[in-house]
């Protein structure tokens, strides 16, 4: 995330701050899970309202940093394995080894930023040749109108369409009522998402940015945002430890208790 002149450090802050957002949005989730506690639902649930900001800047975020880094391309292909990690240990670690159920990802969010940067690494050659005020307008048209393909529908409910028998296209955004994924983000419409953020990198890559948006405002949130794949990765595990710790010496504290 560097210009030909100096770290734009906001892009980390921003993109630490998303991070521990959805960490605390996953703990109240977790709290449901592993404490069966109601009240981590209602948590969880009444937060899912804002969580799409939180989206957003990590997306476009990501999108301006496409455009700053050296491959784009192979930095997707990282984050395309990353995320099939995720999915072989949700998928089959926790609910074969570990009896829990229901955290399966499918096609999540490292997925989908995984085929973005791909794409967009790929298509960077002509991205350049377009004017990055058009692109943007075009690829926040295109997101408008595909918005609603994971409910079956484009330009704004216009288009209709057919509910598939199978679920192959589901990383594109098309599926039955009987895909289920604990984390998902469809390529349509958060690629055209990603690609105004790269448009917009235009102005990163120029050092065109405001001058505050490269002093440093957070150690902390630029510290998890420099390392965010590695707080993805392993937040759900850290969470999912401290909770059990928790149960587990709850039982023991009233085990004691009551002796």
């Amino acid at each position: 995330m560097k210009t030909n002149k100096k770290r734009i450090e906001i892009l980390d802050e921003l993109r630490g701050f998303a991070i521990l957002a959805m960490i605390v949005h996953h703990f109240f989730l977790d709290v449901g899970d592993v404490l069966s506690l109601d009240w981590g639902y209602t948590v969880f649930n009444a937060l899912c309202k804002v969580q799409p900001i939180f989206w957003a800047i990590f997306i476009i975020i990501s999108g301006i940093c496409s455009r700053l880094s050296r491959n784009t391309a192979k930095r997707g292909a990282i984050v395309l394995g990353a995320g099939l990690i995720v999915t072989f240990v949700t998928a089959f670690v926790m609910p074969k080894l570990m009896g829990i159920y229901g955290a399966e990802i499918y096609f999540g969010i490292l997925h989908c930023l995984g085929v973005c940067m791909i794409i967009t690494g790929l298509a960077m050659p002509l991205i350049e040749k377009i004017n990055p005020k058009i692109g943007m307008l075009i690829s926040t048209v295109l997101f408008a109108a595909t918005y609603g393909i994971n409910s079956g529908e484009l330009i704004f409910g216009l288009v209709k369409l057919p509910t598939p028998s199978t679920n192959i296209l589901m990383p594109l955004g098309i599926f039955n009522g009987k895909f289920e994924s604990a984390d998902y983000f469809s390529i349509f419409p958060w690629l055209f998402m990603f690609l105004a953020g790269a448009f917009l990198g235009k102005y990163a890559k120029n050092g065109e940015f405001p001058a505050w948006t490269y002093k440093k405002h957070s150690k902390i949130f630029a510290f998890v945002g420099r390392n965010s794949l590695w707080f993805y990765l392993g937040h759900q595990v850290v969470l999912y430890a401290l909770l059990y710790a928790f149960l587990e010496a709850m039982k023991i504290y009233y085990k004691i208790k009551l002796s």
